[in-house]
């Protein structure tokens, strides 16, 4: 297995990735789920405790770098179940664990190109954003500068100029973009695309499908367009916007985490049952869908997704009267400790003032 993401930035998208594949390991292998050897620079596999406790742990601490063999955490049993080669060693199966190995292959196998070309993104993204440079990587660079970019309005063509001037500031052989363009590219290879689409000023409609042409609302016949001081129409400059961030891109990047995708099935394969309300699962209307759709309900891997909305003013005190709604999606399928993180609650729609929708918010919904 790769140990080099060992050697990474913590805080980087890659040592996650690997971080996760490391503590399923020692999941799988553990004989007590709550005592496992603790690998950070403090414990040093001495210290013992669930998994939580080693996530805490190595976060605050730091992983040992060079244990670069997990013999602690039981990584020859789960080499063998994946049927991963150990060099001249003897490998034994545990048996207790209750795990097929073919099984486990043909999940690796349904997952292994886009996972492949995923990770290629990823290992690109943790490059040093200039050779020699430990305190930021060309990811971090791109997120940060592109962020101060959307907070302070700067246009495309203001942040292309900029990426120009810092590549000159910069070492040569920095990995920083020379435009907008290349940065967009590379955000939206990992799931950050979004749509914008033009709504009416009195949430009438989308000026989308049928009326992406129009020019004024059918139902309000109010302008698609700002007006300028003078009162004449500012044509290309919409009333209104709604910002579309596609879920199914970012569904796809938690199935391919083994972690998360065993975790999408804790409902049907965790759950206790003893006729307790612990999860949305326990609720009637869960059974109710399940019995209803039974096609949709024996699948445990299909997803039951909540949907919020709530208005918030982006402005602060400076504008009292403008109010932005995000639509926000929980997914269900997860255990109640980790449905309600920020990590796995997705943004999907964000919905524009300066009013609230109020009852017309499902002409937004029609876009999930």
């Amino acid at each position: 297995m790769d140990k080099t993401w060992m050697l990474a930035d913590r805080r980087s998208l890659r040592f996650e990735i690997g971080f996760e594949n490391f503590l399923k390991v020692a999941s799988d292998n553990a004989k007590d789920p709550n005592n496992i050897p603790c690998p950070c620079l403090k414990c040093c596999n001495n210290g013992f405790g669930s998994i939580q406790f080693i996530k805490d742990h190595v976060f605050f601490n730091g992983i040992m770098e060079n244990y670069d063999r997990w013999k602690w955490h039981g990584e020859c049993s789960y080499a063998a179940r994946h049927g991963l080669s150990e060099g001249s060693e003897t490998v034994e199966m545990n048996p207790d664990l209750g795990i097929e190995v073919d099984d486990v292959g043909n999940e690796d196998e349904e997952l292994s190109t886009d996972s492949n070309e995923f990770m290629q993104f990823v290992e690109d993204g943790d490059k040093p954003l200039y050779p020699g440079c430990t305190k930021a990587t060309k990811m971090n660079g791109l997120i940060e500068t592109f962020n101060l970019k959307a907070r302070y309005g700067l246009s495309d063509s203001c942040y292309s100029d900029i990426l120009i001037l810092f590549g000159t500031l910069l070492p040569d052989g920095n990995e920083l973009p020379g435009s907008v363009k290349e940065v967009k590219k590379f955000l939206s290879t990992l799931g950050m695309e979004y749509e914008k689409t033009d709504a009416c000023l009195n949430d009438c409609i989308l000026y989308r499908g049928l009326h992406v042409a129009a020019q004024r609302c059918p139902t309000c016949t109010a302008s698609r367009w700002k007006l300028a001081k003078d009162k004449s129409e500012r044509v290309g400059v919409s009333v209104k916007t709604l910002w579309y961030f596609p879920p199914i891109p970012r569904f796809r990047r938690m199935f391919q985490s083994t972690f998360s995708a065993k975790q999408l099935t804790w409902h049907a394969k965790g759950r206790k049952k003893d006729g307790m309300m612990r999860h949305p699962a326990d609720s009637p209307m869960w059974k109710m869908i399940d019995t209803k759709w039974p096609d949709f309900g024996i699948e445990p891997r299909n997803l039951r997704l909540a949907l919020s909305s709530d208005g918030f003013n982006p402005f602060g005190a400076a504008n009292s009267k403008y109010s932005c709604w995000p639509v926000i999606l929980v997914t269900y399928n997860l255990p109640p400790w980790l449905c309600m993180k920020r990590k796995y609650m997705m943004l999907t729609l964000l919905i524009s003032g300066p009013k609230q929708p109020g009852n017309d918010i499902d002409v937004y919904l029609q876009m999930n």
